[in-house]
């Protein structure tokens, strides 16, 4: 079990990114020029205006967690291959809108669900004995 603990650290480096208020982007646009504001991947607000795709990050990223702590205790491969399958689906979803909804925060977190999709792929691509599952 002790062996599966850092596995937990990238996911929760990335809620915290989440958290923070500069990650998701909305764009307004006035008659002379175009504002930019900048949203937690919590707020409702990008949600409102049709940039779903920061709120659907948050909350997997959060069953992710989850589900990295239940395999963390078990050590069951089929909660640990669920947990891939949503890294790799999540890992570029803040990208869906465009580079223009797309902030330095945003591709924080994009890089560090896509490090935690590689370790975790290649950990278990071949395992090197059953205690390490």
């Amino acid at each position: 079990m002790k062996k599966r603990i850092p596995y937990l650290l990238l996911p929760l480096i990335t809620l915290i990114l989440e958290i923070l208020p500069y990650g998701a982007v909305c764009n307004f646009a006035t008659e002379t020029r175009r504002i930019r504001e900048l949203y937690s991947y919590f707020d409702l607000t990008p949600y409102g205006y049709a940039n779903f795709a920061p709120f659907l990050t948050a909350l997997l990223t959060c069953i992710i967690l989850v589900l990295l702590a239940v395999w963390c205790f078990t050590g069951k491969r089929q909660i640990m291959t669920a947990a891939q399958v949503l890294l790799a689906v999540l890992s570029l979803c803040p990208l869906l809108l465009g580079i223009d909804c797309f902030s330095v925060v945003g591709a924080l977190i994009s890089l560090s669900l896509l490090a935690e999709f590689l370790w975790v792929y290649f950990k278990f691509k071949t395992p090197k004995n059953e205690s390490d599952r």
